[in-house]
């Protein structure tokens, strides 16, 4: 039994291992990958805020100059989308309310209160021939 021994991690190449990366490492990549996607966002943020200030420079004389055309027709939009968004609203609310109405009457119209309506009209034709019966 002595002859034949147990092969060890350093004898076997397939059971070796790589070692772990420690915690610094993996911090180091971290901040390396959080400073490249950062400079990035920062760099098209930079050219955004330039493309925006150039068209506004651009557009400026342009809306100056159409402004008395520009607002009146601005205010126009803004009550036809007003008037549409209440249209709107007000279609639901009826169909809502119509909702409401037939799920009343259907549920009004079952079965069983059908019966208690002619329970309550034959109670009511009763009614007169006792009273008339006792008189």
């Amino acid at each position: 039994m002595s002859d034949q021994q147990k092969p060890t991690d350093q004898q076997d190449p397939t059971s070796q291992r790589l070692p772990e990366p420690t915690q610094t490492s993996k911090q180091v990549v971290r901040l390396i990958t959080a400073t490249t996607i950062g400079a990035a966002l920062l760099g098209l943020s930079a050219l955004i805020l330039t493309g925006t200030v150039l068209a506004l420079i651009l557009a400026t004389p342009v809306l100056v100059i159409f402004s008395p055309i520009l607002v009146p027709a601005a205010a126009l939009l803004f009550l036809f989308t007003v008037g549409f968004l209440f249209s709107g609203g007000c279609c639901v609310a009826a169909i809502a309310a119509l909702t409401w109405i037939y799920k009343y009457v259907a549920r009004n119209n079952a079965p069983r209160s059908n019966q208690l309506q002619l329970d309550h009209g034959r109670m009511k034709i009763a009614s007169p021939a006792t009273d008339n019966a006792e008189g």
